[in-house]
């Protein structure tokens, strides 16, 4: 029996440049993806555990100078 793709590996990659929206405590926030992480990044004080299969992506508001950092499942690719 052939084993089952995962999650991420059915979706087209995110890159540098996408335009994504994510939930957060003030609600729906877009923004464009500046960096990737593939490797363990320590950001505002906390580890944030990335790997190749599952890298986390530095976001940049639309609205605000504020920086993200997430994973692809919590991030929608938009138009």
């Amino acid at each position: 029996m052939a084993a089952a793709k995962s999650s991420t590996s059915r979706r087209r990659a995110l890159k540098v440049g996408d335009h994504v929206a994510w939930n957060s405590e003030a609600g729906r926030v877009s923004g464009r993806i500046v960096r990737v992480h593939r490797k363990d990044v320590k950001y505002k004080g906390y580890m944030h555990h990335a790997s190749r299969e599952e890298p986390q992506y530095e976001i940049k508001s639309d609205k605000t100078d504020h920086v993200a950092l997430h994973k692809g499942r919590a991030l929608r690719k938009l138009r």
